[in-house]
């Protein structure tokens, strides 16, 4: 089984080549006359161009989905950069009027430029191009991330981690075919209990609960509000589950009950940092 850590080095290196490919077509939707200028040069045929047109994609279509996936990247490696590469993107609550300075990447999937009327002429101030540079930023954000993962001051015991959680829950999921249902929800039960503790180590936020439970945690992170109210709830759920597991003795648990644990556990585990 592939480790998580050359699972996340692969998909990083995904997302990095789509961003090179991504930041190409953003210059040429920019500048589309670039590519008519190469081929005046003499510096690429014809042919060529039209295939570069072809085989680019459209950034406005494709950047959504490449930017919530760098996003929860950064989130987990890099979070000292995450505020800087959410702000490449999202247009400034506090702003009062757009420079070249404070255009994002939300303004130019709006496809929007700002001009002004002097005499009979109108003179613009900013357009799309202004986000080429926010994009590129955001795009070396990504690469730093990959330096990072060489560095030998990254701390991997968060991937080391995720592996061990991975294989408690596939013995879990073997638990639970063998209908040993309590044993199966127990087991969950501890790995969700130490990735909420994790999270809470991750924002420097404690409990001085000697034994602290998944309820416990899952309390703090939302007081701290690291997680929402539906997040909250969900993990309240899995851990009356869990407890119906370990405590409750004059209620079995359902198959139903086990798999819904598992599989919710699965999912905190892979999106909550």
């Amino acid at each position: 089984m592939i480790s998580n850590l050359s699972r996340y080095k692969e998909d990083l290196a995904k997302l990095i080549s789509q961003g090179d490919i991504l930041l190409n077509a953003m210059k040429i939707e920019c500048y589309p006359e670039s590519l008519n200028n190469a081929v005046k040069s003499k510096t690429i045929s014809k042919k060529r161009a039209e295939e570069i047109k072809t085989k680019l994609p459209s950034f406005k279509n494709k950047y959504q989905g490449w930017y919530s996936e760098s996003l929860n990247i950064v989130k987990q490696i890099l979070p000292d950069r995450l505020a800087n590469f959410i702000a490449r993107y999202e247009k400034p609550k506090t702003r009062k009027e757009i420079s070249w300075t404070n255009y994002v990447i939300e303004d130019y999937l709006q496809g929007l430029s700002v001009t002004r009327t002097s005499g009979f002429q109108k003179e613009k101030i900013v357009g799309p191009e202004a986000a080429i540079t926010q994009f590129e930023q955001q795009l070396n954000i990504l690469k730093s991330v990959e330096r990072r993962f060489e560095s030998s001051l990254f701390d991997i015991r968060q991937l080391v981690q995720a592996d061990l959680f991975d294989s408690e829950l596939d013995a879990a999921k073997e638990l639970c075919k063998n209908n040993f249902y309590r044993a199966a929800g127990a087991v969950s039960g501890v790995v969700l209990e130490k990735h909420l503790r994790q999270v809470a180590e991750n924002h420097n936020l404690s409990l001085t609960k000697k034994h602290p439970t998944i309820n416990d945690y899952n309390e703090l992170l939302k007081q701290n509000e690291v997680i929402e109210t539906s997040q909250w709830r969900f993990i309240q759920l899995l851990g009356d589950i869990r407890n119906l597991c370990d405590h409750d003795k004059k209620k079995e648990p359902t198959l139903d009950n086990i798999n819904d644990l598992i599989a919710g556990v699965e999912k905190i585990t892979k999106t909550l940092f």
